[in-house]
């Protein structure tokens, strides 16, 4: 460890000191250290000495404390009903969601981790998905939440870190807006007899469709591993998929908790993929965590902790229940207790992207 050292010099009738103006007190308290440190046996009692006027580090939370912010990114694309997209209030721009009400619960614990007298102010950072590892890794995020899958093999760049679960029974789904499809999957189930194969069936009835996936989340991830004989289209977002007109998108696939709100109440003419019993049609489990960068150890004890405080009291089952089954209006939640959005962000959450033909297929 290299310890710096100061000392003035005198010039034009007066001493300045090597830290700049108004430090010279400071200056010469780091060299009464040093000196001290010099009488001193071991290089090791030097280092106590300085750290014990002059802290060299911080660890994450104390830093958060310190600047009374906490950094959060979240994604370009909304995932209704976790992240919704960015809505004008007379507020000013607001975003909201299960993933933003969680936000809300992080920044107000760390108030009171923090002493409670300033509140500690989440700042929402758009990121794209395949920025994610570099933006938490340089960090300039403190942690990302926007339904990220904890469960998924492959899914995870080495470098981040997965809470415990703050959402179950998530898992890869399908839409279509195409009745006949609908049967064609059907039909591959009541052929089965004995024990149900859903992977070898959605393998038949998918065959020969153009089938859209979200650039690197699970779905993706899934059809690389388990569909062969499909057309895949790689986009951007959600939404890209829905209004790609040309070419022609046969099958949908995204989280199924967001297939069920927007099949419900935002594009209507597309339907769910279900069992022959309507019983819902899951490819995969998986449940969703808050990333961090992995170095970061207090900040994750933190999250983990507070995470299990909220399963314990009932408190993330109420949220998620609130989300979605209640009935509600996404623009009145906003303007209620939705976070700030930054204006300038507003065209880049909107812009949803393209989908374009995955590679090699």
């Amino acid at each position: 460890m290299i310890v710096e050292r100061s000392y003035s010099v005198a010039k034009s009738g007066r001493r300045k000191s090597l830290y700049g103006r108004g430090n010279t007190g400071a200056g010469a308290a780091v060299l009464f250290l040093v000196i001290l440190g010099l009488l001193l046996p071991g290089c090791g009692l030097i280092f106590d000495a300085v750290e014990l006027a002059y802290p060299l580090t911080r660890d994450e939370l104390s830093t958060i404390c310190a600047k009374r912010q906490i950094r959060v990114g979240i994604s370009v694309e909304p995932f209704r009903p976790f992240v919704f997209s960015a809505i004008y209030t007379n507020e000013g721009v607001r975003v909201t969601g299960l993933d933003v009400e969680l936000i809300r619960e992080v920044a107000d614990a760390l108030t009171e981790h923090c002493g409670g007298q300033q509140p500690i102010v989440p700042t929402l950072h758009l990121v794209r998905f395949r920025d994610l590892f570099l933006e938490l890794n340089e960090e300039h995020l403190d942690l990302f939440v926007s339904s990220f899958s904890g469960n998924v093999p492959g899914g995870t760049p080495t470098g981040l870190w997965l809470s415990i679960p703050y959402f179950h029974g998530a898992g890869v789904g399908a839409m279509t807006h195409d009745p006949e499809i609908v049967e064609k999957v059907r039909a591959q189930f009541r052929k089965q007899t004995g024990r149900t194969d859903t992977l070898a069936a959605i393998q038949e009835g998918l065959s020969g469709l153009t089938v859209a996936v979200q650039n690197r989340r699970t779905p993706h991830l899934y059809a690389e591993a388990n569909l062969r004989n499909i057309r895949l289209m790689v986009c951007d977002s959600l939404p890209a998929a829905v209004e790609t007109k040309d070419p022609h998108i046969d099958v949908i696939l995204t989280q199924y908790p967001i297939l069920q709100y927007v099949t419900k109440r935002v594009w209507p003419d597309w339907q769910l993929l279900e069992r022959p019993d309507g019983s819902p049609l899951i490819l995969s489990r998986e449940s969703f965590s808050i990333v961090t960068g992995e170095q970061k150890r207090r900040l994750q004890w933190f999250l983990n902790n507070l995470l299990y405080r909220l399963e314990e009291s009932g408190r993330l089952a109420q949220m998620r229940k609130r989300w979605l089954e209640e009935e509600y209006a996404p623009t009145r939640r906003a303007t209620n207790e939705g976070l700030p959005f930054e204006v300038s962000k507003v065209p880049d959450h909107y812009d949803q992207g393209q989908c374009r033909m995955a590679g090699g297929r």
